[in-house]
């Protein structure tokens, strides 16, 4: 498999200072082709990689999502936000864009297709076979080789895509670890797609994956596919398998896609999240019941999960707050071992020392922050900077 050429994807322009004085793009991705031999053609592929991925040695799991150029942007809000409030872990994302759309994303070839007065020509369908197989033999190794990644697949798809990523589900269940489908269409060759999941479901007695499934207002043959549907998920017997559907009456076929995305993550990682003292909001539990709750974590996703280093971070100002300095010292220093290549960890650390009087040893965790601050690029490293030289009295280039 060859790769044909990189670029960057600019999400949008913010202007520093004077808007017409040029400002600094952000961006949220780099486009690159792929020379595909399973499909015989150059693909194009879009990847988006966390905030602060550049600076780090951490691992990510990766969400596959169908048209990606259509979805990328606000998925990529979606996880930010909701990892950012700590219902989730940061992934990866790898947008898919179309180049024939009624091809890839359909089980079988259906040349015309009616629907309700309207007709549709429909003479590629019937690739998501060889489609599914790009993903796991040229797609997904790539992205594993290039990028930082968790053995943690999620694949998103919308109405043909929803069809593709429900397809995924029962005829290749190894390929992903979770799944939304946002609309799907079900009703596909004469219902297809119910007919291979009743007989799938039967034969199927243990099943660690999550299936999540929404739609919007879309009228009754949609709603009856997915209520048919929906029975035979309530119906399986299969050990591990998690699922859920929900129904959006205020949304159409369009704009279901955002909300879908927002509440299938949510209950991808269920139980993601730390228990909050509903009073004050802060996290509960010691560095204990911090380590015991990720390694359940762990088990229901069957992934290792480290605990994340905010909520890790978060934990310990916490009972900074609380002036209980020895709490607060412990997940400090927890977070240090855990991520030894940030450079926040250290400073952190350094504030609980010099809170506790530890002056010289918080030094050297300001220094270090600092060091690694200026060695990764780290946005904060002017912050580690002020730290180091307020309590050491003299200019941070100063031993």
């Amino acid at each position: 498999m060859r790769v044909v050429k990189v670029i960057p994807v600019a999400a949008l322009v913010v202007f520093l200072g004077h808007a017409a004085l040029g400002g600094e793009p952000i961006t949220i991705g780099e486009r690159l082709t792929i020379a595909s031999k399973v499909l015989g053609e150059d693909r194009p592929i879009l990847v988006s990689t966390p905030p602060g991925y550049g600076r780090g040695q951490q691992r990510y799991p990766v969400l596959y999502l169908t048209d990606g150029d259509a979805h990328l942007t606000h998925t990529r809000g979606t996880v930010d936000f909701l990892a950012r409030n700590g219902l989730m872990p940061q992934v990866i994302i790898v947008g898919i864009p179309n180049t024939d759309r009624n091809r890839d994303l359909t089980p079988s070839r259906v040349p015309v297709r009616a629907l309700g007065e309207r007709t549709y020509q429909l003479p590629t369908s019937g690739g998501a076979d060889d489609f599914l197989k790009f993903i796991e033999t040229e797609l997904a190794p790539y992205v594993e080789a290039i990028y930082r990644t968790e053995s943690f697949r999620i694949l998103c798809g919308h109405s043909f895509g929803g069809l593709l990523a429900t397809h995924a589900l029962v005829a290749r269940p190894e390929l992903f670890n979770a799944i939304i489908a946002v609309s799907p269409t079900l009703a596909w060759d004469d219902d297809l797609m119910l007919k291979r999941a009743k007989k799938f479901f039967a034969e199927r007695t243990e099943l660690k994956r999550t299936y999540f499934m929404t739609l919007g207002d879309e009228g009754e043959q949609n709603r009856a596919a997915f209520d048919r549907f929906a029975k035979i998920l309530k119906g399986n017997k299969a050990s591990g398998f998690r699922w859920g559907t929900m129904i959006f009456d205020d949304e159409d076929h369009g704009s279901t896609v955002l909300r879908s995305h927002y509440y299938g993550l949510k209950m991808i990682y269920e139980g993601w999240r730390m228990p909050k003292d509903p009073a004050t909001g802060d996290f509960v539990g010691k560095v204990a019941d911090l380590k015991k709750h990720y390694a359940d974590v762990s088990e229901r996703l069957g992934l290792a999960v480290s605990p994340p280093e905010q909520v890790v971070n978060q934990m310990g100002y916490q009972a900074l707050q609380r002036q209980d300095r020895a709490r607060a010292l412990e997940f400090f220093r927890f977070n240090v071992a855990s991520y030894p290549d940030s450079a926040n960890v250290y400073d952190s650390l350094g504030e609980g020392l010099e809170q506790d009087g530890q002056l010289d040893v918080a030094l050297e965790s300001y220094r270090t922050a600092y060091e690694i601050g200026l060695k990764s690029g780290d946005p904060n490293t002017q912050i580690y900077k002020q730290h180091l030289e307020r309590l050491a009295g003299r200019p941070a280039d100063q031993k």
